[in-house]
């Protein structure tokens, strides 16, 4: 298991870097499969070859229980926790889900308000769009060698201080059970066979670790559609403009603030709109603070001190 380290201010969560160590894949047959064998004889008789067939013995692979959990990078100014869960076991499984803030050693505990699926697959939260679970929920079925992103959601304290440390640990078990490696859930795997608890007792868990910070990084964005008919309608060719407001909050200095934006599937970025704070950008890599294609815009801030804020604007035309 590693451990993610996230920078939090009074009021949100905000930088973190992490390590991420790919978990071990799923080796062996898939869940239900059928394994067939028949064996056979040939034989002379009288000078006359002869064969045989055996009966076909039938074996139907047991489901093996495994999982393994670890944390992921999260979004800076964000106040959520980003892990991901691979089933590690041989047949689809869902894994339940909890998180506990209550680690020994925190300097403070942070609030769990909820943990959310990454529905889009995007690896990113997104208010709205990504499924939060009721408490106790699981993710859905995960394929074999497969991995969920999850999202917690979480409240920091205040009163904190700099400095100050804190974890929260997600576990994931598996739906069917958890155990000592090797116990049988009779009929309860793949295709109606047995599901049988792997090395890993069916349960993983892993720590994402905060460090308060009294400074962090807000990004707000909003759009307006002009249609080519003077409405507002979302329809092929209407002109959606992004705008992106980056505020710093708290108290010192962020740096190589760096704000980025792929354009989005089904439009195409309109030439020349990028603009930083009112005034144009170009389009190239050249000697503004911004650049914008096809893939993308960013515009690089650099240091920004606590109360500042930055807009950004660009625009895409409806394919």
């Amino acid at each position: 298991m590693k451990n993610a380290h996230k920078l939090i201010a009074a009021s949100t969560l905000a930088i973190a870097t992490s390590a991420f160590a790919a978990p071990a894949l799923a080796g062996g047959v898939d869940a239900g499969t059928l394994i067939e064998n028949t064996a056979s004889a040939s034989y002379t008789v009288g000078g006359v070859d002869g064969s045989v067939d055996s009966n076909t013995v039938e074996i139907l692979v047991d489901e093996l229980l495994d999982v393994a959990v670890a944390t992921l990078d999260g979004a800076p100014g964000s106040a959520v926790l980003t892990f991901s869960v691979t089933n590690t076991g041989n047949g689809p499984e869902a894994f339940a889900l909890t998180a506990d803030p209550a680690v020994v050693g925190n300097d403070y505990d942070v609030t769990v308000d909820s943990i959310a699926i990454d529905t889009n697959g995007n690896g990113v939260y997104d208010d709205g769009v990504d499924t939060i679970l009721p408490a106790g929920g699981a993710t859905p079925l995960i394929d074999p060698d497969d991995a969920q992103i999850v999202f917690v959601l979480v409240t920091n304290p205040t009163g904190t201080a700099d400095g100050d440390t804190s974890q929260v640990e997600l576990t994931a078990e598996a739906v069917t059970g958890t155990g000592a490696p090797g116990d049988t859930f009779a009929g309860q795997g793949e295709g109606g066979g047995d599901a049988v608890v792997g090395t890993t007792g069916a349960d993983d868990e892993d720590l994402g670790d905060l460090i308060a910070a009294a400074i962090a990084v807000e990004l707000a964005k909003s759009a307006t559609v002009a249609d080519p008919f003077g409405g507002t309608e979302a329809v092929p060719g209407a002109v959606i403009t992004y705008s992106i407001t980056a505020s710093v909050m708290g108290t010192g200095t962020v740096n190589d603030l760096l704000i980025t934006d792929a354009i989005p599937a089904d439009t195409t970025y309109t030439v020349n709109t990028l603009t930083f704070e009112g005034a144009a950008r170009t389009d190239a890599a050249d000697g503004d603070n911004g650049q914008a294609s096809a893939a993308g815009v960013e515009v690089l801030i650099g240091d920004a001190v606590a109360g500042s804020a930055y807009t950004i604007t660009f625009a895409v035309t409806i394919d």
